[in-house]
C-alpha cells in the first residue's frame, strides 16, 4: 500500500474517529499510570505561566488592543504605507503588528494581525501574509533566557536575535508573492469609524480580552507541559529520536529536535553543553523561528473563528526556522564563538532564572508603555503634518 492509499484511508471519517478515540484512551491510561509525573508537569506549566507568560504577555495584549481600537494603527498606517506596501505588499496599518510582534513575543504579533483584519484595516490576503512573518520571539527571551541562560554568552543571544529578526524580514519579503497577481490582496472590508471607539470602552475591552487571551495561552502551556512530561516518562520521545537516528540523525540531536518541534522552552533548554557550539546555536535559531507546536496551538486558538489560512502561517514559521538556522550557521562559520565566557554573564543567568513575578510584570509593563508612547507620538506627528498640509492647501 502506497502513501496515497494510506492517506485515502485516513480521510475516512470512521477511521479518523476510531484513531481519535484510541488516542483519548491512551492519554487517559497514561494519566492513570503516571499521576505524579502528570502533576509535576502541570506544576511546571503553572510556574511558567505565573513567572513568565502572564507578566510578559498581558501588558502587550492590552497595548495591541488599544492600538487597534483607538485607531492608532490606522493613523500609523498612513505614515507607513510607503514602506510596508512596497516591501511586504500589506497596508501601512500592518506596521503595528510587525512592531509588536518583535518586542512583545509570541503570539502578540499574530493576535494584532487578526485584530487588524477584523477591524477591516487589511484584507484577508494581507493578513495571511502578515501572519507568515509577524509572530516572533521577543528580545527578552532570546537575549536573556536563550543567550545568557542556555548558552551563558550574551554574544550568542545577540547573534540569535539578529538572525531571528533578519529571517523574519526575509520571510516577509518571500511571502509578499503569496496571493498570486493580486495588487493588494482581496478588497478589505469597510473599517469601523475610529471616532466611535471611546477611551473608556477601548480600555475596558482591551483588559478583558487581554486576560482572556492570556488564560487561553496558559491553558495550552500547561497542557503541553503535561504532555511532554508523560511522553518523556514513557519513553516516546526517545523512541521518536531513535527513529530519526535511523534516518541519519545522531540520537542526541534527534532528541533535541523532537523536543523543540513540540515545545520551544524544552527544546532550547536541551541545547546546553560544551561541544558543537555552532550546531547547537543553529538548532536554537531553528527552534526560535519554528516556535514549537505549543505556540502554534496558541495562535490557532485565535484563528479558529476566522477564515484565515493556518497553512500559510505554518509555512511561514517553517521557512523562518530554516532561514534563521542557515543564517546563524553561516555567521558562526565566519565568526567563531569559542572565546571564554565572562563571569558577569554567569551572574546574568542566575538573575534571570530567579526573576520573580512582580519584576517581570514591571519590566513588561514599562516596555509596553514605551511602545504605546512611541506609537502615539508617531500618530501625533502624522496628524500634525496632515493638518499643516491642509492649512497650506486651504490658503
Amino acid at each position: 500500500m502506497g502513501v496515497m492509499g494510506l492517506l485515502a484511508i485516513l480521510r475516512q471519517r470512521g477511521v479518523r474517529d476510531g484513531l481519535l478515540g484510541l488516542a483519548l484512551l491512551i492519554c487517559t491510561a497514561a494519566l492513570v499510570a503516571a499521576p505524579k509525573e502528570a502533576m509535576a508537569g502541570a506544576k511546571d506549566g503553572l510556574a511558567l505561566c505565573f513567572n513568565v507568560i502572564v507578566p510578559s504577555l498581558f501588558p502587550f495584549f492590552v497595548l495591541s488592543s488599544l492600538v487597534v481600537d483607538l485607531g492608532l494603527a490606522a493613523y500609523l498606517g498612513r505614515a507607513m504605507e510607503g514602506l510596508m506596501r512596497p516591501l511586504f505588499r500589506v497596508s501601512g496599518s500592518c506596521a503595528a503588528a510587525v512592531a509588536l510582534g518583535f518586542i512583545g513575543g509570541y503570539p502578540v504579533g499574530a493576535r494584532t494581525a487578526l485584530q487588524l483584519y477584523e477591524q477591516g484595516l487589511c484584507s484577508k490576503t494581507e493578513a495571511e501574509r502578515l501572519l507568515a512573518f509577524c509572530n516572533n520571539s521577543g528580545p527578552a527571551f532570546i537575549l536573556g533566557v536563550v543567550g545568557a541562560g542556555v548558552f551563558g554568552d550574551g554574544r550568542v543571544g545577540l547573534l540569535l536575535y539578529l538572525t531571528h529578526a533578519l529571517a523574519s524580514v526575509l520571510v516577509g519579503l518571500l511571502f509578499r508573492f503569496y496571493g498570486g497577481g493580486e495588487a493588494g490582496g482581496s478588497a478589505p472590508r469597510r473599517p469601523k469609524p475610529i471616532e466611535t471607539v471611546t477611551l473608556p470602552a477601548a480600555f475596558t475591552g482591551a483588559v478583558t480580552r487581554a486576560m482572556q487571551s492570556t488564560l487561553n495561552i496558559c491553558a495550552f502551556v500547561i497542557f503541553f507541559a503535561v504532555v511532554l512530561k508523560l511522553l518523556t516518562c514513557f519513553g516516546f520521545l526517545a523512541l521518536v529520536a531513535r527513529g530519526l537516528a535511523a534516518l541519519g540523525f545522531q540520537e542526541e540531536w534527534a532528541r533535541r529536535l523532537v523536543a523543540g518541534l513540540l515545545e520551544l522552552s524544552s527544546g532550547v533548554s536541551s541545547l546546553q553543553g560544551e561541544a558543537h557550539l555552532a550546531g547547537r546555536v543553529s538548532m536554537a535559531a531553528f527552534m526560535l523561528g519554528w516556535a514549537g507546536l505549543s505556540v502554534h496551538c496558541q495562535v490557532l486558538s485565535f484563528l479558529v473563528d476566522s477564515n484565515l489560512s493556518a497553512r500559510v502561517y505554518l509555512a511561514g514559521k517553517l521557512c523562518h526556522g530554516l532561514i534563521a538556522a542557515g543564517l546563524t550557521y553561516a555567521v558562526t562559520r565566519l565568526v567563531p564563538l569559542s572565546a571564554p565566557v565572562a563571569d558577569y554573564l554567569i551572574d546574568q543567568t542566575e538573575t534571570i532564572a530567579a526573576l520573580d513575578f512582580s519584576t517581570a510584570l514591571a519590566i513588561s509593563a514599562v516596555a509596553a508603555f514605551a511602545g504605546w508612547v512611541t506609537i502615539t507620538a508617531l500618530c501625533g506627528a502624522l496628524l500634525k503634518k496632515k493638518s499643516g498640509n491642509s492649512t497650506r492647501h486651504g490658503v
